[in-house]
């Protein structure tokens, strides 16, 4: 009798364990799939005991995927690249606000998602630079010092861009239309449109290379692109590289749009204490030089620098950078891709 009398005590100490041992697990969606995240991920199990278990995939795919399992998500953090995709999968209601004085004392409040009473739903880890890529030899770089000048019809005929809805433009274009305003938002991407030296196709580094190949005189890009090509072994990458020059734009003024790769805790997390506990630690300098420089990109933490040899010689290891939320992002991309629409910026 008293063996089964004790059943229930053992059942529930084997439940207990079971449960200890579950809180030691981190199920994580990344859309970023850089080698040098490996180490990050290896510290903070070695560091906390928290095994990691992850599934790559590209941010409109991880999106899919969240929505398709909804509460039986086994996801805790979502690694997410460029603000408007935080925005909208923020929008969605993917994501779960959370409240951490660590975060709130590491991350500038400007590269993360607006407060609420019950939290911050997504946080920046790292910051990329959209800057002007120009042709000295067709364009002076006086010409090109703002985002406002190349909506300037001098440029007419000269602009090569990526799709005005891909996220990187949609996020630098919703904070020109906060600082401008929408009227004058408007007219400034009707004037890029009226600047095009053809349709905008292709990515980034298409980008820089019609630039550098004649097709064009001036284009848009994350500087991260650029850093690429300064690292590149490959002769003909090298000479793009020759060929061109780069603007941090608006250095007079309120200085270069900045963009973020982030994270945040999904709706349904099953170890949510887990999972601020890993975003904390992405705070970490440690984690910072490994979630930075993956991809070529600048620390997101108060006071800690990334150095990078290819960011440096493009003049990125002194710059003004915008400070307007990046919360305006999810706020005005619905009226943005009405512009855009509008304007005809396919």
């Amino acid at each position: 009798m008293r063996s089964f009398a004790l059943l229930p005590i053992v059942l529930a100490a084997a439940t207990s364990l079971n449960a200890l041992a579950q809180d030691k697990v981190l199920n994580i969606y990344s859309a970023r799939h850089y080698q040098t995240d490996e180490a990050m991920y290896e510290n903070f199990t070695k560091t906390t005991g928290i095994k990691i278990n992850r599934v790559d995939a590209d941010d409109a795919g991880i999106v899919a995927r969240l929505k398709a399992e909804g509460s039986a998500s086994p996801a805790d953090v979502i690694l997410l690249v460029d603000a408007a995709r935080m925005a909208s999968a923020d929008k969605d209601g993917l994501f779960l606000p959370i409240k951490s004085a660590k975060l709130d004392a590491a991350i500038p409040a400007n590269l993360r998602a607006d407060a609420t009473k019950d939290g911050v739903t997504w946080t920046g880890f790292s910051t990329r630079a959209r800057v002007i890529v120009y042709d000295p030899l067709r364009v002076k770089a006086a010409d090109v010092a703002t985002y406002e000048q190349l909506a300037d019809p001098k440029l007419k005929g000269l602009l090569c861009t990526r799709s005005g809805s891909h996220p990187y433009n949609l996020s630098l274009f919703s904070t020109v239309v906060e600082r401008l305003g929408d009227a004058k938002g408007e007219a400034w991407l009707k004037g890029l449109v009226d600047n095009m030296a053809r349709a905008p196709k292709g990515g980034d580094t298409d980008q820089i290379k019609a630039v550098a190949s004649g097709e064009c005189g001036v284009a848009i890009s994350n500087t991260y692109y650029i850093a690429r090509l300064v690292k590149s072994s490959k002769a003909d990458e090298k000479e793009v590289m020759e060929k061109v020059k780069v603007v941090f734009p608006n250095q007079g003024t309120t200085g270069t749009h900045v963009n973020i790769a982030g994270a945040a805790v999904a709706k349904h997390a099953k170890n949510k204490d887990n999972a601020i506990a890993f975003m904390e630690y992405l705070a970490s300098p440690y984690a910072q030089d490994y979630f930075a420089n993956g991809n070529n990109e600048f620390a997101a933490a108060k006071g800690v620098k990334i150095e990078n040899a290819a960011l440096k010689a493009i003049g990125g290891d002194n710059f003004k950078a915008e400070q307007i939320p990046l919360g305006v992002v999810a706020k005005n991309m619905v009226k943005v891709q009405q512009m855009l629409d509008r304007v005809g910026f396919k």
